[in-house]
């Protein structure tokens, strides 16, 4: 008999503010002291059960990022979480985190395993404020952070630069009262022109270019 083909899962991507919510990580290998790091990145409040720790998660521990339960998962311990991970090798543990999660209406990603899970986690990286995500919905992480690394080298340190020009000259229309619309922007935002010009550091350049190219667009004054 054969099996079933799975069809793949439409995700709604979404990036959430985590500041300061309560985030549970079950596990405290490997593979979840690197999701865990990542919480702490978006300033999540993280705490981690599990009674097997990874030097990396004991030392955050010890200068008290995250709050450490060093001992095995019990009902109840998700109580008021927002996101959790469920990261044990354990699938009877990973089972259990599950449906507690359902049950309290939690979000809930077990690793490496997207058909227990409400979300997965897409391939990444950072530019300042930019970030790029690459998901393949689950089919291949190997081709997804092939994908990334490409990106990243496509995606160099001038584009930190552009995001805050860019930022500029829409604080300052806004100030001014200018309304623009998302169409005027998409063509007065040349990428190619733009990112020459703060390559060379000529930022002030790129800033009088971005403003004529936003003021030719704009309906005229009645």
């Amino acid at each position: 008999m054969k099996s079933k083909k799975r069809e793949p899962v439409t995700y709604y991507p979404i990036f959430l503010d985590l500041r300061g919510k309560h985030c549970v990580v079950v596990g405290a290998g490997e593979v979840a002291q690197r999701k865990i790091r990542m919480l702490l990145e978006c300033g999540a409040k993280v705490t981690v059960i599990s009674p097997t720790v990874h030097t990396h998660v004991s030392q955050l521990a010890k200068a008290g990022f995250v709050d450490l339960q060093r001992r095995a998962y019990r009902t109840g311990d998700l109580k008021n979480a927002v996101v959790v991970i469920s990261a044990t090798s354990r699938r009877g543990i990973n089972q259990a985190v599950e449906k507690e999660a359902r049950r309290r209406g939690i979000l809930i990603n077990v690793v490496d395993d997207p058909g227990h899970s409400d979300f997965i986690v897409p391939s990444f990286f950072r530019r300042g404020g930019l970030t790029i995500a690459i998901s393949t919905s689950g089919m291949s992480p190997a081709l997804a952070r092939k994908i990334r690394t490409k990106l990243e080298a496509d995606f160099g340190a001038e584009y930190v630069l552009l995001l805050t020009l860019v930022e500029e000259v829409r604080s300052e229309l806004k100030k001014k009262k200018v309304k623009v619309s998302a169409q005027a922007w998409q063509k007065a935002l040349d990428l190619d022109g733009l990112i020459d010009l703060v390559r060379g550091r000529r930022t002030d350049e790129a800033k009088t270019l971005l403003l004529l190219r936003i003021k030719t667009r704009l309906p005229a004054s009645p």
